[in-house]
């Protein structure tokens, strides 16, 4: 088993951030931004390749997850962009300079923000089936979503009070879920190539995750759809750094047309759209996801 490293990085207005971190010591550091509601435990189905490549994964929970400090201005003026600055100080602290990054999910947006925010450190990012902004033109954001996802949009529409009586109400058991009934608790978000890979140690990552994300509550969830749902802080059409788009066909959580959309937005982007998988089951590509992750790196 891999030795996992737990940190406290102090950020410089007063927050802790809580960081994790495995592989080689010398290891180009690779910093993945977990998906919505997760947070940073130990992962080696992302892990264990990643190692093979050379690379030492630094994770951290964003704020409001795990022992994470929430934001203050979470529910006013918060964006994504300060989860790259939050980045800078995590690589700060553990002394690392250049490094690549994946995002998954909702934290896709995260990868993106450190590719345009970060550029000279970051040297490449990918986002893996990863929401558009909530500004992205053209782009119906919840049409061929799953009806929990719908809903949530729904929810955060109306605002931070709305939204917390809906996690409260809706969200807590995805917090307490054990590997046995994860899946259940995701329900109409899983197309049948998802159901089939919601096994095993896959499932036990996302309940973990899950389980971690909700140690002060449905704090982190909320914050997390407020600062993502409302502009980036950040052109998408400015970025330099090599930067790639993975999405499934299937996808139910985050619709296909949200990576279409990226790929025609994103300055540069390499496209990687894969017919017949979904949100969860792509994850078992992330042998060639960091492959071609390293690949822009070298470029």
């Amino acid at each position: 088993m891999p030795t996992h490293a737990t940190h406290l990085v102090r950020t410089p207005d007063g927050r802790d951030l809580e960081v994790l971190v495995t592989g080689p010591a010398d290891g180009l550091p690779l910093v993945f931004h977990h998906g919505t509601p997760q947070a940073a435990v130990p992962f080696g189905i992302l892990e264990r390749p990643a190692a093979e490549r050379g690379l030492r994964t630094v994770s951290y929970s964003r704020p409001g997850y795990g022992r994470s400090t929430p934001r203050a201005d979470a529910a006013t003026t918060a964006t994504v962009a300060d989860d790259a600055a939050d980045t800078a100080f995590v690589l700060d602290a553990l002394g690392h300079d250049t490094f690549v990054t994946l995002g998954w999910s909702g934290g896709g947006p995260r990868a993106l923000a450190c590719a345009a925010m970060l550029p000279g450190r970051c040297l490449a990012a990918t986002s893996g089936v990863g929401i558009a902004p909530p500004d992205a033109g053209g782009l119906d954001q919840t049409a061929g979503m799953g009806p929990e996802n719908v809903a949530e949009y729904a929810a955060v529409a109306q605002g931070s009070e709305a939204l917390r009586a809906f996690l409260e109400e809706h969200g807590t058991p995805m917090l307490s879920a054990t590997a046995d009934d994860i899946a259940r608790e995701l329900g109409g978000l899983l197309p049948p190539v998802d159901q089939a890979a919601m096994t095993g140690e896959l499932a036990e990552y996302l309940a973990a995750a899950s389980r971690h994300a909700g140690a002060q509550g449905i704090v982190g969830w909320r914050d997390d759809d407020l600062t993502h749902s409302r502009p980036w802080g950040f052109d998408l059409g400015a970025v330099t750094v090599p930067t790639a788009i993975w999405q499934g066909s299937e996808d139910l959580m985050v619709p296909f047309a949200h990576a279409q959309w990226l790929v025609a937005h994103v300055a540069g982007a390499r496209a990687h759209l894969v017919e017949g998988e979904g949100h969860v089951s792509l994850l078992m590509r992330m042998g060639d996801i960091l492959d071609d992750l390293l690949a822009m790196a070298r470029q």
